[in-house]
C-alpha cells in the first residue's frame, strides 16, 4: 500500500472543504430554508439545494427553490415525509393549487392560470426525478397526474401595436438617454431582461463591420448579436464618456435591477397613457419586437435572433397569425378559376 507522503515542514490541515458552499444564490437560498426546518445536515437540504443548483438559468434555479418550498410548505401541513409521497397526495395537491390565489400583482385574488399550475407541477415532477436518480426516491408520484389545460401555441404575455410601442420610445426619449435605449433595446433585439442587465460596457465588440454584444441565453450559451445603428446611437448617447462597467447602470454606478426596468416601463406607459400602463413588463416589449419581425423576416431568422429551440415558441409570440384578413383561404379564392369565370358553363341553373 503507498502511503500519503508529506512533505517535511508543510502543514497538514484537517479542515474539509463543503461542496454546497460551492453552490449559487438561490440553492443557498433553499438550503438555509430548509436547514431551519430540517437542520442543515439532513438529507432533504442537500438532495434539494443540489437539484436547485443542477441549473444553469439562474430564473430556472428561482422558479426551481420557490416551487419546491411551495410544495413541501403544503406536504409538511400534511405531515407526511416528502420522500414518501405517493400518488393520492399529489392529486390532491392539483386541487389545492386550483384553489390557490394569486397574492400580488394585477391578478391579486385570481385563481392561478393554468399554465401557472402546470408549470408549478413540472416542478415538482423533475424534483422526484432527480430524487430517483440519485437514489433518494423509489418513485415519482407526480408520473400519471393530470394537468391543467394549457395551449402553448399562444403567449399569455399582451404585446403592444405599432403605434403603442413608437409612442412609447417617444415618451422614453423625452425622458432620459437611459430609458430611451434600454425600451429600444428590447424591442430592436428582443432579449430577455437578464440577458439585457448582465451586460457590462466591454463587451459592445466588433465583428465583421457590425458592432455587436454577446446575449447570454438560456442555458448559458453566448449569441453575438449585432447593434442597429439607431440602437448604437443611443447607447453611446447614454453612455458619454463612461468606458467600463454595467452598460445599464443607475446614477449611482450600480447595475441596473429587473424590478428598476419593471418600474420604468410602468412609468413610461402610465406617461404615455398605454391601455397597459398597469400590465407592461419588459417581456411584453420583448413580444412585440418578435412579433413585428416576424412581418418582415422568415420564421428561422426570427427564431434564431430571439434565442429560441423551438419554432413553435417563436410562433406564439406571432399575434397576426390567425387574423381572419391574413388567412389564406383569400389568397385561394383569388386564385380559382370558377365557373361564373366561365361564360360556357356560366348559364342560371334550371
Amino acid at each position: 500500500m503507498t502511503e500519503l507522503m508529506v512533505r517535511p515542514g508543510a502543514e497538514v490541515t484537517t479542515d474539509r472543504h463543503d461542496p454546497r458552499d460551492d453552490w449559487p444564490e438561490w440553492a443557498q437560498w433553499l438550503r438555509a430554508h430548509l436547514a431551519g426546518i430540517y437542520g442543515d445536515s439532513h438529507p432533504l437540504t442537500t438532495l434539494a439545494g443540489a437539484w436547485v443548483a443542477a441549473k444553469e438559468s439562474v430564473k430556472t434555479q428561482e422558479a426551481r427553490a420557490k416551487g419546491f418550498v411551495r410544495w413541501e410548505t403544503y406536504v409538511r401541513s400534511t405531515g407526511t415525509d416528502l420522500l414518501q409521497v405517493r400518488r393520492p397526495l399529489a392529486e390532491a395537491y392539483t386541487r389545492h393549487l386550483e384553489k390557490t390565489l394569486v397574492t400580488r400583482g394585477k391578478n391579486k385574488g385570481k385563481p392561478l392560470s393554468p399554465a401557472t399550475r402546470e408549470h408549478l407541477l413540472g416542478i415538482c415532477s423533475g424534483f422526484y426525478i432527480y430524487a430517483m436518480q440519485n437514489d433518494a426516491a423509489d418513485r415519482n408520484p407526480f408520473d400519471g397526474v393530470e394537468r391543467p389545460s394549457v395551449d402553448h401555441d399562444e403567449s399569455p404575455t399582451e404585446g403592444l401595436e405599432k403605434e403603442q410601442i413608437e409612442t412609447l420610445l417617444g415618451v422614453a426619449y423625452k425622458r432620459s438617454a437611459r430609458a430611451y435605449a434600454i425600451v429600444l433595446f428590447l424591442y430592436l433585439l428582443f432579449p430577455r431582461c437578464d440577458e439585457v442587465l448582465s451586460l457590462d460596457v466591454e463587451d459592445m465588440g466588433y465583428d465583421k463591420g457590425h458592432r455587436t454584444v454577446p446575449l447570454t441565453r438560456k442555458g448559458g450559451k453566448k449569441q453575438k448579436v449585432p447593434i442597429p445603428p439607431v440602437l448604437l446611437d443611443a447607447l453611446l448617447r447614454m453612455l458619454g464618456p463612461r468606458t467600463t462597467g454595467p452598460l445599464f447602470a443607475t446614477r449611482t454606478g450600480r447595475r441596473m435591477s429587473e424590478t428598476e426596468v419593471w418600474k420604468l416601463l410602468r412609468s413610461l406607459a402610465r406617461v404615455a397613457n398605454l391601455p397597459q400602463k398597469d400590465s407592461i413588463k419588459p417581456h411584453a416589449v420583448r413580444h412585440t419586437g418578435i412579433s413585428d419581425a416576424l412581418e418582415n423576416a422568415p420564421l428561422h431568422e426570427v427564431q434564431d435572433a430571439a434565442g429560441h429551440k423551438d419554432p413553435r415558441t417563436t410562433q406564439k409570440y406571432n399575434r397576426r397569425r390567425r387574423r381572419l384578413d391574413r388567412h389564406p383561404a383569400y389568397q385561394l379564392a383569388a386564385n380559382l378559376r370558377t365557373p361564373d369565370d366561365d361564360p360556357v358553363t356560366a348559364q342560371p341553373a334550371g
